[in-house]
């Protein structure tokens, strides 16, 4: 359940071929008096210019489409837009799909089985920059991390306090929890996040938590 704290405007775009889903899905969305609207795509090509134009807080892409793949305009509008929030909606739960997906800068990726509910709570946790991952992308993310070869004392030219927030992050935990966690403000774990991100060449937190991991600064977790 979202707080009543989270409810300010939430800006979203729709990408996706499917006008019957486009459809539902702005049918979806005016339930929810915080989302409002703002573009919708039917392809990837408009998706890249449908951005730039609008600027969405959220943007909703789907990854098979013509004219240019979801993943493609994924990194054409990161290219053009570091900041963007993307979370991918898809119907395949495909390894490989999920991995570049975050890579090249989605912060979620639900499938389009998910509820309603569901949707709705993942574009809230990704306008606020959190992970958002269907249970089913997750454990492919991790069953990708397990077959990678880790590497368990990386030298990156993290602080102590940086080192103790990417792990954190490899966790899954959310600002705030960070700051519980290590009894520091949330606006001083943002600081650390932004600062971890660009000294590691990262796009988002999805791919530190992914990289933390991968390094062994945060446990694996079970599957």
């Amino acid at each position: 359940m979202t707080s009543s704290s989270d409810q300010e405007s939430i800006r979203v775009m729709i990408a996706d071929d499917h006008p019957v889903l486009r459809q539902g899905l702005g049918i979806a969305l005016g339930g929810y008096p915080e989302m409002v609207l703002v573009g919708e795509a039917a392809n990837g090509e408009q998706a890249v210019h449908l951005a730039a134009e609008t600027k969405p807080d959220v943007i909703i892409m789907d990854i098979q489409m013509p004219d240019k793949d979801g993943i493609t305009a994924i990194q054409e509008i990161i290219r053009a837009n570091a900041a963007a929030k993307i979370l991918v909606l898809s119907s395949y739960p495909d390894d490989t799909i999920i991995v570049q997906a975050i890579k090249v800068g989605a912060l979620g990726y639900v499938l389009k089985d998910s509820t309603t509910e569901q949707l709705i709570e993942a574009i809230h946790k990704v306008n606020r920059g959190e992970v958002a991952l269907h249970p089913t992308a997750a454990a492919k993310l991790l069953q990708e991390i397990k077959q990678s070869k880790s590497e368990t004392s990386p030298i990156v030219p993290l602080t102590d306090r940086e080192l103790e927030v990417l792990r954190c992050l490899g966790q899954g935990m959310s600002n705030e929890e960070i700051a519980a966690e290590l009894v520091i403000s949330v606006r001083t774990v943002a600081s650390h996040v932004r600062n971890i991100l660009n000294k590691l060449q990262l796009a988002n937190r999805t791919q530190a938590a992914l990289y933390a991991v991968q390094h062994g600064i945060a446990p694996k977790p079970e599957l």
